[in-house]
């Protein structure tokens, strides 16, 4: 296993149990305890935990990035039911957008049995995962790509999403507060999803229950350009009552 490869397992075993053990970790990858430390040094220095005695702790921090294809293991049910969702919200024959979040890969595998649809997305996952769907347009935003999300973003980007108009656009977040609204990490994710929600129709949020309550670096938008949210949990009464005083439509699934 490449050293890469054993910090991305490290880094999946975080998110699931928010801690580590040099000790475990040695036995479990069959290397040095050394070798562990090393790679929580590296873990560390990024800001994607941090160390303790004897092993590390994750850093749940909002702003933090974990690499693409560690957020794509997380919480992949709840995304997954967030999908099914959207799926039926989505009619053929019409023309969406999805951003290049971890939880539009679940969408976009979700609703390939539409017939008809136009997607555009900055997305690269989204535009490989789509390229062989019959009778579909896929259409890519263009624009600089970010390798480690598997995305593109910048100023073209934005020129390219603001050119076009669509029935829906669909979009996730970071963080979700009800008084700071919607947020991301990064800034230039964050411009591009404004630019989704401008050219929608509407626009469906798309977000897990573990954002709620949470708020990152780059805001997106406020929770009255939102018109439907779509989540994987029942959220709590008071999230539900400002959500109805707004007239904005909750989805998630019944227990």
């Amino acid at each position: 296993m490449l050293a890469v490869e054993r910090r991305n397992h490290i880094l999946e075993k975080l998110q699931e149990e928010k801690k580590v053990v040099v000790s475990e970790l040695s036995q479990l990858y069959d290397v040095s305890e050394e070798t562990i430390r090393r790679d929580l040094d590296k873990l560390d220095k990024d800001g994607l935990c941090i160390k303790s005695y004897g092993g590390a702790i994750l850093n749940e921090n909002a702003n933090i990035d974990m690499p693409f294809n560690v957020r794509r293991k997380r919480n992949p049910s709840g995304k997954q039911k967030i999908a099914e969702i959207v799926a039926e919200r989505i009619s053929d024959g019409e023309h969406i957008m999805l951003d290049a979040s971890t939880t539009s890969i679940f969408i976009a595998k979700a609703i390939k049995h539409k017939k008809n649809l136009t997607v555009i997305t900055n997305s690269i996952e989204i535009v490989i995962e789509l390229s062989d769907v019959p009778d579909w347009t896929v259409i890519s935003s263009g624009g600089e790509v970010k390798g480690e999300y598997l995305a593109m973003v910048g100023t073209n980007t934005v020129e390219r999403l603001n050119s076009f108009n669509v029935e829906k656009s669909i979009i996730s977040c970071k963080g979700f507060d009800l008084e700071k609204g919607f947020t991301d990490s990064n800034e230039q994710f964050a411009q591009a999803k404004q630019a989704m929600m401008r050219a929608g129709d509407k626009c469906i949020l798309a977000v897990d229950s573990s954002k709620f309550g949470t708020v990152s670096f780059s805001k997106i938008g406020d929770l009255d350009s939102v018109d439907t949210i779509i989540t994987d949990k029942k959220p709590d009464q008071n999230l539900l009552d400002r959500f109805e005083e707004m007239g904005i439509t909750c989805l998630y699934p019944k227990e």
